[in-house]
């Protein structure tokens, strides 16, 4: 065992976090769905989610079966949806293909929507105890500040560097243990700002803290600015307090969440509502303009609200149109800053 991983693992059994809901039990399912949700999510937002979850489908046959917007309403907030779809699907080809099982081989697990190369090594690593790396954010910037590696983690020269300096250091056993204890060591000691230095137990042969470049390392992404966009969006409600919601499209941002229907001006709005709701667009309230910031640009929000006392809506339900109750709105996957303005409006 390296002196890495021996460190990391006496760190682990002394300050590691060993009640972590998918560690009890480590079944596949269960450290499939915490992988998930947290890539790029935190820890202590994940546990509510996975909870409720694996308390709503308990078994990969449950999500396999379950309607897309039970799993997206039970997503919803999480950001990110594209892993809400993948989870979904790769439960379906499980239950067509692997007998209702994630399978247990490397090639066929990493073939599934949604789990790479990292991912699959999480999961193979702590459900099975297989000797696989793993090479997720927090162990890019590990491994990157004690090696002193220079270089975008996410260049491919660098990434390779980086799952051979990975795979150097695996022990050959406790391997659940191991991959655990780098994930948390990288979200708990190795923060991005201001990592606990004086408290590491691999300080004395880290390369960045020697030399004075743990602020440096790992090295950003050659960035610009987000692009700014801005979209009008229509917050129709009727007489009986329900709200008109679209289905989102397939692929792109928000893909297949409910969510209030958007365009680009006033005068697309205005064709909008003659054609769904009759409306008068000049009798529409302005709500404050706010902001959400994706990963690839900015977008700002223009809502507007109509109060519909006595007119008809044009259309019913449909698959792409839906009067939903106010209070029943948590049974759809709805965008969180949607979410929010519909829960708090002004």
């Amino acid at each position: 065992m390296s002196g890495f991983a021996q460190q990391l693992l006496a760190w682990f059994d002394r300050d590691g976090r060993h009640d972590l809901p998918w560690q009890h039990p480590r079944s596949p399912y269960r450290v499939w769905l915490s992988e998930i949700m947290l890539q790029q999510t935190q820890v202590q937002t994940v546990i509510p989610y996975f909870t409720r979850f694996l308390d709503a489908l308990p078994t990969l046959p449950d999500l396999a079966a379950a309607d897309t917007d039970r799993v997206m309403a039970l997503w919803a907030g999480l950001g990110y949806y594209a892993r809400a779809r993948n989870l979904h699907r790769a439960a379906q080809v499980c239950v067509q293909e692997h007998g209702g099982e994630l399978p247990a081989d490397f090639d066929a697990l990493s073939a599934l929507p949604g789990i790479g190369r990292s991912t699959a090594g999480a999961i193979l690593a702590q459900a099975h105890g297989q000797r696989i790396a793993i090479l997720d954010g927090n162990v890019k910037r590990t491994l990157a500040r004690y090696h002193g590696v220079e270089g975008w983690p996410g260049s491919s020269p660098v990434e390779k560097k980086l799952w051979l300096i990975a795979e150097s250091h695996l022990p050959e056993d406790r391997l659940a243990d191991y991959t655990q204890a780098i994930m948390d060591f990288g979200a708990t000691l190795c923060t991005r700002h201001d990592p606990a230095c004086v408290l590491c137990p691999l300080q004395d042969g880290c390369v960045a803290r020697r030399e004075g470049r743990v602020e440096q390392l790992p090295e950003s992404k050659p960035g610009k600015p987000l692009p700014e966009r801005r979209t009008l969006m229509l917050w129709v409600e009727d007489s009986q307090g329900r709200v008109l919601l679209t289905r989102r499209p397939q692929k792109g941002v928000w893909a297949g969440l409910w969510s209030l229907p958007e365009t680009l001006g006033h005068d697309e709005a205005r064709g909008w509502l003659a054609a769904n709701v009759a409306a008068d667009f000049d009798a529409g309230e302005d709500l404050p303009v706010f902001e959400h910031v994706f990963s690839h640009y900015r977008l700002h929000i223009e809502p507007r609200r109509w109060r519909l006392a006595d007119a008809e809506p044009l259309k019913g339900d449909n698959a792409d149109l839906r009067w939903q109750p106010r209070q029943q709105l948590h049974e759809l996957g709805l965008p969180a800053p949607v979410k929010k303005l519909l829960g708090n409006p002004p």
